[in-house]
């Protein structure tokens, strides 16, 4: 493998909290220093952003199931050109990945078509139904990297805590979505006035609140590695950060939709917009940004959700909920940079160097010696998003028609650039 070396390159580094111009060099699948490169190849970025590529957690890819939706083919082209290099993958597939057998399939499958890394989830409890525990232990054993029954909350407390107990003596991470089931269940919109103007189904903030602080209170009963796939609210995030004083191993992610977008942008029922949870106020949207600013939640994610034309040209309340992401991430994030509400650095921190920690990868940072998965890329460029120029096979994208700024230039996977011109349909 020819050595690379990217000259007059904006680097981005989250570990360090810099950025600055410079040079960096990768060898071999890794990041290098400079000497002993005779013969490299040069990339002269000029003062364009190199960053470690995009670690995203809770991806879903509709195989097995419902390839119709997303492909690990076209996931994986919509990851790279995102400047995504690692999909943590969600096992809300049909049917659910609850078995060794199941996990072995979706791996194969991954490595055989996706072009970036692709570390898979298992379901917590068998079919997601949140009765009976799954063999966490095989499937830890088979790979899985973290346990999660997604947007299926394990109603019976009890049957919760078994699992985080036999989690917890195994080191198994356990993801969770914090949201009271009874509560949300039918939910499609926040309540307030906006909902009730609308007469959209909805369902209080709180919650979120009420479903972080069981899981919390079985974390401190059982012990084990906890995160929330989302923290959205204020009431949310100040139970966020009194279990992390508390010394819990608990950390917390949140949607880019949840960042950048609120609930009066659904407007006249615009079926793109639902997501789950539903999109907050603007008090709970500024809440959040700060918390990720602040490093209280750890995380940002795509929660990348596929649906089809006939799933989303519904009634709003009937309508599938979820948005794409994978694609977005990049320029949606770039929001808030514009916005100057965080810098660069700050970020990447949420975006790739935290997730990789969570999940024991040594990516997600520009040192010598971890992985040379990178992402360049332009943050002022401006472009009209077009859903139907996508890579997913999906495109049930928020952001269909708005003006948008980022622009990636390069996604590069252990030192391999990804070509991302094959057809979106393959």
């Amino acid at each position: 493998m020819t050595p690379t070396i990217f000259t007059n390159a904006r680097l981005i580094d989250p570990e360090k909290g810099t950025d600055t111009i410079g040079t960096l060099a990768i060898k071999d699948g890794l990041i290098a220093g400079p000497q002993g490169l005779d013969g490299a190849t040069q990339i002269d970025c000029d003062g364009k952003c190199l960053a470690p590529g995009i670690v995203d957690i809770g991806v879903k890819v509709s195989e097995p199931g419902e390839r119709h939706k997303e492909s690990f083919r076209t996931a994986g082209l919509a990851a790279a050109a995102g400047g995504v290099t690692t999909i943590v993958t969600r096992p809300d597939t049909l049917p659910a990945i609850d078995t060794p057998e199941v996990l072995e399939f979706v791996r194969r499958r991954a490595n055989e078509a996706a072009p970036v890394n692709v570390l898979p989830m298992a379901a917590l409890t068998r079919s997601r139904d949140g009765r009976e525990m799954a063999e966490i232990g095989f499937l830890l054993d088979a790979g899985a990297v973290a346990f999660t029954d997604c947007d299926r909350v394990i109603e019976n407390p009890k049957v919760f805590s078994r699992c985080m107990s036999y989690a917890a003596s195994l080191g198994a991470l356990v993801v969770g979505h914090p949201q009271d089931p009874t509560l949300s269940a039918g939910a499609a919109a926040t309540s307030g006035k906006f909902a009730a103007l609308r007469g959209i189904p909805s369902v209080s903030p709180l919650a979120e609140r009420m479903g972080l602080d069981r899981d919390i209170s079985i974390v401190e009963m059982a012990g084990g590695r906890y995160h929330a796939d989302q923290v959205t609210t204020i009431r949310a995030i100040t139970r966020l950060r009194r279990a992390k004083e508390a010394g819990h191993d608990v950390t917390a992610g949140v949607s880019i939709h949840h960042l950048t977008l609120n609930e009066l942008d659904v407007g006249d029922y615009r079926t793109f917009f639902k997501v789950k949870p539903p999109l907050r106020s603007e008090d709970d949207r500024v809440a959040s940004v700060n918390a990720v600013a602040s490093g209280l939640i750890d995380v940002i994610s795509s929660m990348h959700t596929p649906q089809d034309e006939e799933s989303k040209r519904l009634p709003f309340e009937e309508a599938a909920s979820g948005a794409i992401g994978l694609e977005t991430l990049l320029p949606a994030s770039m929001r808030l940079y514009h916005a100057r509400q965080m810098d660069l650095p700050t970020l990447w921190r949420a975006l790739s160097l935290n997730p990789a920690k969570r999940f024991g990868l040594t990516s997600g940072r520009l040192t010598a010696g971890a992985p040379a998965d990178l992402v360049l890329f332009d943050p002022d460029a401006p472009f009209v998003m077009d859903r139907f120029k996508l890579q997913s096979k999906s495109k049930n994208t928020p952001f269909d028609e708005a003006r948008m700024e980022g622009r990636v230039l390069g996604t590069w996977v252990a030192s391999h650039r990804i070509d991302v011109s094959p057809s979106p349909n393959s």
